[in-house]
């Protein structure tokens, strides 16, 4: 059976910023993003069942771990791990963060291909998973 990939972007708007060091100047006040974040899944495709994964399975866990949790909010403030300053709230660190709240939601068999994150049309992040 092929593989076949499902991907599913959300938006959500929230604040943050970096701390007070040369290689994040000019972004260490707080601003906010309208983020895009893409999340992209795979799995067989078995032509009875029409896809990867249900879509509105695939919607309700962006929206409880990735809406719910991101928009409106402070990063750096109201995100436990980038308000206990564990994590710097880069595009990067969303990433792997999404990563790891999105994966023990999917349904067996479906894995987890990209997360991507999308600050602006000009820098986005990326991550994969590890190796």
């Amino acid at each position: 059976m092929p593989t076949a990939y499902l991907t599913r972007v959300v938006e959500f708007t929230a604040t943050h910023r970096f701390p007070d060091v040369p290689e994040f100047a000019g972004a260490t006040h707080d601003h906010s993003h309208r983020y895009c974040c893409a999340v992209t899944v795979k799995g067989v495709f078995d032509p009875n069942r029409g896809g990867v994964m249900s879509l509105s399975a695939l919607d309700a866990i962006l929206e409880g771990e990735v809406v719910e949790r991101f928009d409106g909010r402070h990063i750096n403030k109201d995100i436990a791990t980038f308000a206990a300053g564990t994590w710097t709230a880069t595009g990067e660190a969303l990433a792997v963060y999404v990563w790891e709240r999105i994966v023990p939601g999917l349904p067996h068999g479906v894995r987890l291909h990209r997360v991507r994150i999308e600050e602006s049309s000009h820098l986005y992040s990326e991550y994969y998973g590890e190796p």
